[in-house]
């Protein structure tokens, strides 16, 4: 086991046990993308080094009791280093990493100033050579004001009116939210909870949020929520109920092998074939997202099935020429 992916879980489990909401196995296992086995032996790991995790049966999960500061602990030179990568550095850009930036490299002045000398001389001039490349955001004060309010209204179960500029309605409207999950997806923050005007789950942009108020309306997470069951099998983040297809594509040699790398949804199945083309399998619901990871690998990629995905790649392919030759 990779120690500076322990200890990188290890700080998000605490983080997420402190924050005064109980939790599942089952949510911190989903949100850290490990097993439950790996969450039981995380939490006895946890107790062991003093922290107060209880299993609140009432309050339907595990949470943090007494103090909410971690007791000192022994970091290796390999695991200093990895966390203060993965935090960023001292000196990294703001514009990193969104909204734990500030406090990533908070944490890792103390980490460094706290190591034995001959360990933070060593990772000192180590830390100067590594960089871990991060995700390039557009920083705004909306979004920054948007994210603590949608926090605080998760810290404390009460709802949160906004005024959102939304790209579907064509004008800035305004609803009374119960946030229930904050995701990081595709270079933006997200907040995933009950809409008042839809009257139903909706996805916001934070980014897109001009406005906040709190409100003293109280609410709670329903007990089966979770971004698996939310998004279900969606390409990537827009799920399209009712519209399941199976989706087979035909990539060319020259690309195969870098597909077949990454694991680009959870019903993906490879096939290589003799010539070293690749036969890609996935069951999605809504072709609107796929269709432009197809475009994205020109005529490297040729959709077998289903037809109306063919037709939509061959509409937009003819467009695209039409532009260039005018």
């Amino acid at each position: 086991m990779n120690p500076a992916k322990r200890v990188h879980r290890l700080l998000a489990v605490t983080e997420y046990l402190q924050s005064g909401r109980a939790f599942t196995a089952r949510d911190l296992a989903e949100f850290c993308g490990v097993t439950k086995r790996t969450i039981f032996r995380d939490i006895a790991l946890l107790r062991e080094a003093g922290l107060q995790v209880v299993n609140d049966q009432a309050r339907g999960g595990f949470h943090l009791t007494g103090p909410m500061l971690l007791p000192s602990t022994e970091f290796t030179l390999a695991e200093a280093l990895a966390l203060l990568v993965l935090c960023g550095g001292l000196d990294g850009d703001p514009a990193v990493a969104g909204p734990f930036a500030a406090t990533a490299r908070t944490a890792a002045r103390k980490l460094l100033n706290g190591l034995p000398g001959k360990i933070r001389d060593d990772v000192g001039e180590l830390s100067s050579r590594i960089e871990s490349a991060g995700t390039q955001l557009t920083p705004t004060d909306e979004a920054g004001k948007a994210y603590a309010a949608v926090e605080e209204a998760m810290r404390t179960g009460r709802k949160v009116r906004i005024r959102y500029d939304s790209f579907t309605d064509g004008k800035v409207i305004q609803t009374l939210l119960s946030p229930y999950r904050v995701i990081f997806f595709r270079r933006a923050w997200y907040v995933i909870g009950r809409s008042s005007v839809h009257r139903q789950n909706r996805t916001f942009h934070l980014g897109r949020v001009v406005g906040t108020e709190p409100t003293d309306d109280a609410f709670t997470v329903p007990p089966r929520f979770s971004l698996a069951r939310y998004f279900g099998d969606a390409w990537q983040f827009i799920r399209e109920k009712g519209d399941r297809h199976e989706v087979v594509v035909r990539f060319a040699p020259l690309v195969a092998r870098n597909v077949a790398e990454v694991r680009w949804h959870r019903t993906q199945q490879n096939k290589f074939l003799d010539d070293g083309s690749l036969e890609f399998r996935a069951s999605v619901e809504g072709l609107t997202e796929i269709v432009w990871w197809v475009l994205g690998y020109g005529r490297e990629a040729e959709v077998i099935e289903p037809q109306e995905l063919r037709d939509m790649v061959a509409g937009h392919a003819d467009d695209v020429r039409k532009m260039y030759r005018r």
